[in-house]
């Protein structure tokens, strides 16, 4: 109860800053005569965002109120509030928020580049939430990628269900590849319907039927730590655990970093660290 009433007085402060930054003729109104609030008023919130006077006065009051997303959107807009400041009018008013979400990122910058290029010998990749492959550094592109090249498009899950069973790089699919698709699946709850998604689990349900086996089944499951198990051709089993990190500027994205989970696999990374580094130093 107290800290709903917190946030409710942070909600007050909150709407009546932003209202007094707002100048009528930013919404198009006439300035009028002897102002003396600064900004709009709150009848001209109400009016702008299509609410009552009395409710959107209690609403500022910090009154204990019910307020839906469609009223609180409308609020934002007349507000003029950028993306940071509505998911904080959300989280003030206790409404669930969604962020507004647009197509997945297909890239990354420099900088988060250098990130993943620096945890070698670590196997590092930075996914988006349809596990494509916005980068990866070298020893994780030799690990589960055969060596590729950086700037080839690429998606975990297609490479895991289309491979042949005996080139996999993750062992124990009966149990990793229904959690692979659970977790999609979450992810496609904020994106069903959009064409770039339905186009992606169509064409892979074609390319495997043990995919769209697993889609049909409906499981849904969160991303959380992990100790995956991957085979090498040179260097044997490696068991990983993976580490999820969210970038800014990149919602939905994450860079996994796959740890040794015991001293051999330790080792054994290493040894794929220097083995692939000389292959590469005798082209």
């Amino acid at each position: 109860m107290r800290t709903t009433q917190r946030r409710r007085t942070e909600l007050a402060a909150f709407l009546r800053g932003r209202r007094a930054r707002v100048t009528p003729a930013d919404v198009g109104m006439p300035p009028g005569f002897r102002r003396r609030t600064p900004g709009l008023r709150r009848e001209e919130v109400a009016q702008l965002s299509g609410v009552g006077v009395t409710w959107y006065t209690w609403l500022e009051q910090g009154r204990p109120i019910n307020a839906s997303a469609q009223v609180l959107d409308a609020v934002a807009r007349t507000l003029r509030l950028d993306t940071p400041e509505r998911e904080h009018l959300y989280h003030l008013a206790e409404v669930p928020y969604t962020p507004v979400q647009g197509p997945p990122a297909l890239s990354v910058g420099p900088e988060v580049q250098g990130v993943i290029d620096a945890l070698v010998p670590r196997p590092a990749v930075v996914y988006n939430a349809r596990y494509d492959i916005l980068a990866a550094n070298q020893v994780y592109r030799d690990l589960f990628l055969d060596g590729g090249g950086p700037s080839t498009p690429r998606n975990a899950l297609w490479t895991l269900f289309t491979v042949p069973e005996e080139r996999c790089p993750l062992m124990f699919r009966e149990t990793e590849l229904p959690m692979m698709v659970a977790t999609l699946r979450a992810a496609y709850g904020l994106h069903a319907g959009e064409p770039s998604w339905e186009e992606f689990i169509s064409r892979l349900s074609a390319a495997s039927p043990e995919f769209a086996r697993l889609w049909q089944a409906g499981d849904v499951a969160e991303r959380g730590r992990r100790v995956k198990v991957f085979r090498h051709a040179t260097v044997g089993e490696l068991r990983m655990t993976s580490l999820s990190l969210s970038v800014d500027g990149m919602p939905e994205c994450r860079i996994v970093v796959y740890t040794p989970d015991d001293e051999e696999t330790e080792r054994r990374t290493d040894l794929l660290r220097r083995l692939c580094g000389g292959a590469r130093a005798g082209q």
